[in-house]
């Protein structure tokens, strides 16, 4: 699944190789979950860009707008990954 394209390359991108399939910024190994769980730990969009410099404010809409649209898909996968962690 692809969404949000910036010319040929697709913002958010499902590979089934990459952290499990999980959506991920572009052909990165950032998951839109992983920006989700830290953004609602408080994380602004300036400390994501500071943070992860590959990023771009473009990446971030797309990667809270993704989440807008799949919040369940999201939620799950930070559950997946927290209860990974508590093993």
């Amino acid at each position: 699944m692809t969404t949000a394209t910036d010319a040929d390359e697709p913002l958010i991108r499902k590979t089934p190789d990459v952290i499990g399939g999980e959506a991920c910024i572009r052909t990165s190994r950032i998951a839109v979950f992983m920006l989700v769980e830290q953004k609602q730990r408080g994380s602004t969009d300036r400390d994501f860009l500071r943070n992860y410099p590959t990023l771009t404010q473009r990446d971030l809409d797309a990667a809270w707008a993704y989440y807008a649209a799949h919040p369940d898909e999201i939620e799950e996968a930070i559950r997946r990954n927290n209860s990974d962690d508590d093993e």
